[in-house]
Order: C-alpha cells, then sequence, then structure tokens
C-alpha cells in the first residue's frame, strides 16, 4: 500500500512538471514577440449604408499599404495559414461609417490608427506598429438621384443593339457626369437574349473598378441578326441558251415562256454585288439543254430552272442570292429541228 501511494505521488510530481514546463514555453513564446520585416496589405472601402453618398480612397476603391506587425511566433503562424487557406493577402475593410466619415468632401485618414484598431489581428494577438503610407485621404461625394437610360455592352466595350430593355430606364443616385445604367452581356447571354427575355442588373460606374448597382434587374430582348443584303428587282433580264455541238448543228431552241423568265429578278444583294451583276458582259440567267432532250421530238418540255450567272466573287462572300431560293425561273422550252443544209454542186470548169 505504502509503494502504491509513493508511485501516485512520483506521477503527480512528474505530470506537474511537464504542466510547468508547457506553460514555461507559452508564457516564453508570449513575452518573445517577433517583427518581420513590412508585408504588403489591402485596405479596402465598404459599401457606405447610404446610397447618396460614394466614399472612395482619390476615386479609387480600395489602396496597398504596407504594415509591420509584431507578436508571438505561433500568431505570424496562424495568420499565414488563415491567408492561404482563403488564397489573399492581409486584408483590412473600412467602413465609413463607423469611422464617421461620410460627410463630403471627406478628409485624410491616419492608417496607422485605423489598422491598430483591426479585430481580426488582436484577436490572434498581433499589432501594427508602423505602416506606409501613414495617411490616406477618403473622398466622400454626394450623389444625385437621377433617371438613367439603360445601354447593353459586350465584354470587349462594343455596343449592343437591344429589341427591347424594360424598363427602358432605372432609379439611381449617380454623380454628375453619369448619363446612363450599363449592362454587360456575354456572347452566350446575347445569344439567350436572342431567343427570350434575359434578365440583368444595370450598375453604373463610378470611377475605374468601382460599380453600384441598380435595386431591380431588367429584361432584355435582342433582335435576331439582321441580313447585311438588300432587296433589289433586276430589269430587263437576259437570257442565253446552251446547247451542245451537236444540238446547234441540228436544232435551235425555242422559250415558249419568254416574257415569264424575263420578268424582273428579285435579288439580296450588297450595292456593289448588285452594280457587278447587271453590268457583266454575261446574260443574267442560262437555260441549259441536254443532247437526251432531242429524243423527245419537237415537243414542248419543261419547265426547267434557268441558271442565275451570279458574279462568283461576291457569291463566295455570300453578297448576292435570289430573295427567293426556292422559287427560280422556270422555262419550257422546244427543240426544232433546223432543215437539212443544201450544198452547191461543184462547178468544173
Amino acid at each position: 500500500m505504502f509503494g502504491s501511494t509513493l508511485r501516485k505521488l512520483k506521477l503527480g510530481k512528474i505530470a506537474l512538471v511537464l504542466f510547468l514546463t508547457v506553460l514555461i514555453w507559452v508564457y516564453a513564446d508570449l513575452a518573445l514577440d517577433e517583427t518581420p520585416p513590412a508585408r504588403v496589405a489591402v485596405v479596402k472601402v465598404e459599401e457606405s449604408g447610404s446610397e447618396a453618398i460614394w466614399v472612395s480612397f482619390s476615386r479609387q476603391p480600395s489602396v496597398d499599404v504596407k504594415v509591420t506587425l509584431s507578436g508571438p511566433h505561433s500568431a505570424f503562424v496562424a495568420l499565414d495559414r488563415q491567408l492561404r487557406s482563403e488564397n489573399k493577402k492581409l486584408t483590412f475593410v473600412f467602413d465609413p461609417e463607423q469611422e464617421r466619415m461620410t460627410t463630403p468632401p471627406g478628409r485624410a485618414l491616419n492608417l496607422l490608427d485605423f489598422l491598430q484598431k483591426a479585430k481580426s489581428l488582436r484577436n490572434l494577438g498581433l499589432k501594427v506598429v508602423a505602416c506606409v503610407p501613414e495617411s490616406v485621404e477618403v473622398d466622400v461625394v454626394a450623389l444625385g438621384k437621377k433617371t438613367l437610360p439603360i445601354e447593353c455592352f459586350k465584354e470587349d466595350g462594343q455596343s449592343v443593339k437591344t429589341q427591347s430593355i424594360e424598363p427602358s430606364t432605372v432609379d439611381m443616385f449617380a454623380s454628375e457626369g453619369i448619363r446612363s445604367a450599363q449592362v454587360k452581356l456575354s456572347a452566350v447571354e446575347i445569344e439567350q437574349a436572342k431567343q427570350a427575355p434575359l434578365e440583368k442588373t444595370p450598375y453604373i460606374v463610378l470611377a475605374e473598378g468601382l460599380t453600384r448597382s441598380a435595386s431591380n434587374p431588367v429584361k432584355i430582348r435582342i433582335p435576331t441578326e439582321q441580313s447585311p443584303l438588300t432587296d433589289y428587282s433586276i430589269s430587263p433580264a437576259t437570257l442565253s441558251i446552251a446547247l451542245s455541238p451537236a444540238l446547234r448543228e441540228k436544232y435551235t431552241a425555242e422559250v415558249t415562256n419568254l416574257t415569264q423568265v424575263l420578268g424582273p429578278i428579285a435579288i439580296r444583294a450588297s450595292a456593289e454585288a448588285k452594280r457587278a451583276y447587271e453590268m457583266q458582259a454575261l446574260p443574267h440567267m442560262t437555260l441549259y439543254i441536254y443532247d437526251d432532250d432531242a429524243k423527245k421530238g419537237e415537243v414542248e418540255q419543261g419547265p426547267r430552272r434557268v441558271v442565275y450567272n451570279f458574279p462568283e466573287e461576291f457569291v463566295r462572300k455570300r453578297e448576292i442570292e435570289l430573295k427567293n431560293p426556292d422559287q427560280p425561273a422556270e422555262a419550257k422550252f422546244k427543240l426544232i429541228q433546223l432543215p437539212p443544209v443544201e450544198f452547191a454542186p461543184a462547178i468544173v470548169e
């Protein structure tokens, strides 16, 4: 029994020694503050609760600063672990209302005083001992309520023609120079808006990198792409008849509905393609007659579609076409046999 009590006393002493050792190391870690080199941090403006003001750092939504921190090594380890997990650098949020800086035109902010109040660092056991710059100008601009038209743009900044925007205007607080609210559309969203109304929230650009969104979205329709070609009528039209040499020796062709075939040609074309088609040496249309057509004798044949001799250059560029591609002119024709050629007898002197 005595031995058991002795062992318990020894174990208690060992546990006490270990506890005191850990406690000493903890206090030693807390006592030995580190002050590593300055690191880059960012101070960004939190949106004010009032829509009637715009708060910025010299018209920028954030400002980069260099801060020098001091604290125990374990606190720096915890801070770096936290920043790596969030994949961001040290960030401080400036709340204009909390700092009582909501009255135009604003004033200078003492950065060291502001940063030393950061709870996120104090909770880790760190403190800010220096910063560069030491102060930054806080601009406060009064905004007026405006009814702004809405404009749509592609992601590259090009304007997008819309079929409709409902509603077509939005009420927002904006600075004097702002004349419209914007909507930015991706290529996918543009295609979607051609099929059905697309909901997007307009915004205004207060400064580069700083926007403010409207409270409600709008519905946008994009028109389907219109053809760049114009409707034209070519008149009078010309027609050629193509026969093989063998047929030409024996037959002549007669188009029996020539008036209908030579009616005005309705095309869609660019102005340049239309002029080229009108002025070309080739006839506007060609009717092709084949050798096998002669087997049917001199009866009326057809109707047969004519071939339009559009200038090849503009066909390749898709700048000319029939207005109604499925309704080309159709010719009816007869092959009329030529009388046999009589040869005069040779005269022998």
